[in-house]
């Protein structure tokens, strides 16, 4: 075991030098160049530095940030969040005396060593007071990849603070892609993040992976700690490669403390560890500088399912009724939306209640449309739909459809044999959402309109094995009744026309959903006129 390590820090020294060094994600400073302390404040500071020359911090974090911000649930969530931001004109943001900082990190339980000094004060000034919006973002991202990273770096014994280099290194975007071509959360180059078992191929890219690259991460910083001993020196060497640390400790006539060989690094360097400390300040002490989490709508607990057949996330996306960019943003690994799954198991991550209905609907899912997806001259990409939906001509006979629970626009249109974006534009429907009790037109030629009459009583089973696939016989669970007592509910009385999901509209926070608890229904496309509900009071 000995052997094996002490070749592959070898080969780290040799070969990542030129690799990681490229990396241009780096943490660097805002323009000032100098930081005025006053007498007093010098005494709580451990050390004055000149600071680093460098300018590409806000460049790499606003990039990453702005990238960030245009993920799907991250977009959505901000929409609900403006609310929260504060006018800048009668705003005046907390700031602090030396002594602060300096208390506060010393009051956190960590191994990593956290030193104060006016290079990591201006850090904690970028994040708290130049950053603050996008700061928040990463504070409400953090909710959801933070456990992610505890349990990794947990099972791998590499200390917990560690996780904060997320933070510098791609301001918690997944898809962060820097001009070096560094990727992921962890920016990883394609060198090295192949050397620590990560998949770089034209459909997939693991360094996007979450959590098969938080391992890989991981495994790098801990062999980085094992060459030196230290882990600032290994988050120094993670930057600008072990080859220029190496060079540093020399010129400092054998020193092995970061800040003792801070002047030696490369001038890119000089700031990725005062950031990263400010970044575990500012993450720690956030509410004190009156910064608020965002709220991020990201499905509060997913699943995982391995795909066995070649599989595009639209498939997924127009079977099951789940936007696409938030498919997406669950597997950034797959770059073209293709999940290679002929070669080998692959895994596709889903919010935890479609994961249920995937299993129940895999075999339509995988035959949906795959001679468009996948055809055999075009792999990479779907073909363009150049179909153009329009009014049906009078030889058309109007055909009605209740949707029924588990219901998805690409399954009704496949029922009915018209194509998706026809039905959507028929009935008005808006990214493909649609909701029990729902009542929807379909045209068909009246030559053949007899043949689909039907379709609107038959069972989900029969109008599959219609289609020619076999559906497996599943036990339904007995429903969810929630009693109401009396004093806690108002009587809605259904009138003609009426849907769940249309009365559910008129109580804010009601979900059709939760009508059919409160009422023991189990088919919501089945009310009458005249039926009281029961509907449960806000107070």
């Amino acid at each position: 075991m000995k052997s094996k390590t002490t070749i592959l820090f070898i080969f780290l020294l040799l070969s990542f030098t030129s690799v990681i060094n490229a990396q241009d994600t780096i943490p660097a400073l805002p323009d000032e160049d100098t930081v005025t302390i006053t007498e007093s404040e010098s005494d709580s500071l451990d050390l004055v530095f000149e600071l680093p020359d460098t300018t590409e911090f806000d460049v790499s974090f606003d990039a990453n940030a702005d990238s960030m911000l245009q993920i799907y649930y991250v977009a959505s969530s901000l929409k609900n969040d403006s609310a929260n931001q504060k006018s800048e004109e009668s705003y005046v943001i907390p700031t602090f005396p030396d002594s602060a900082y300096k208390q506060r990190l010393e009051s956190l339980p960590m191994i990593v060593e956290l030193s104060y000094n006016n290079v990591v004060r201006r850090y904690i000034d970028v994040y708290t007071v130049k950053k603050r919006r996008q700061v928040e973002v990463m504070l409400g991202l953090s909710e959801h990849y933070f456990p992610i990273f505890d349990d990794i770096f947990d099972y791998y014994g590499v200390p917990n603070e560690m996780k904060y280099m997320s933070i510098i290194e791609s301001a918690l975007n997944p898809k962060a892609y820097s001009r070096a071509r560094a990727v992921g959360l962890w920016q990883f180059m394609y060198g090295t993040g192949r050397i620590y078992g990560l998949e770089i191929n034209s459909l997939v890219d693991e360094r996007m992976d979450p959590i098969k690259s938080t391992h890989a991460a991981v495994k790098f910083i801990s062999d980085l700690h094992d060459m030196y001993g230290d882990w600032l020196l290994a988050l120094a060497a993670y930057n600008c490669g072990p080859g220029n640390v190496n060079k540093a400790i020399r010129r400092s006539g054998g020193k092995k403390n970061f800040w003792e060989i801070y002047y030696y690094l490369p001038r890119e360097t000089r700031g990725h560890v005062p950031a990263f400390i400010a970044a575990i300040y500012t993450m720690n002490f956030y509410a004190e500088h009156d910064l608020h989490p965002v709220e991020i709508e990201i499905p509060v607990t997913t699943d995982t399912i391995f795909v066995n057949h070649k599989l595009h996330l639209q498939q997924v996306s127009e079977v099951l009724g789940i936007p696409l960019k938030q498919i997406r943003d669950l597997n950034p690994q797959y770059r073209y939306d293709i999940v290679p799954g002929q070669t080998k198991p692959y895994a596709l991550r889903l919010p935890v209640e479609q994961t249920l209905s995937f299993i129940d609907l895999a075999d339509s899912i995988y035959a949906y449309k795959d001679s468009v997806f996948f055809n055999k001259n075009v792999v990479s990409t779907p073909i363009i739909n150049s179909h153009e939906p329009s009014a049906p001509s009078a030889d058309y006979i109007k055909l009605h459809y209740t949707v029924k629970s588990g219901d998805a626009v690409g399954l009704i249109a496949d029922w009915y044999d018209v194509r998706s974006s026809d039905l959507t534009y028929w009935n008005n429907i808006n990214r493909n959402i649609i909701r029990s009790g729902q009542k929807l037109v379909i045209y068909k030629h009246k030559n053949v309109a007899s043949k689909y009459e039907d379709i609107n009583s038959i069972s989900y089973a029969e109008k599959q094995t219609r289609n020619g696939y076999t559906v497996k016989p599943t036990t339904q669970p007995a429903p969810v009744i929630e009693e109401l007592k009396e004093g806690e509910y108002i009587l809605y009385t259904v009138r003609s026309g009426d849907t769940l999901w249309e009365i559910a509209q008129k109580y804010p926070g009601v979900t059709d959903t939760d009508i059919m608890k409160w009422n023991g229904i189990t088919n919501a496309g089945k009310i009458a006129p005249g039926q009281k509900l029961k509907i449960k009071s806000k107070s």
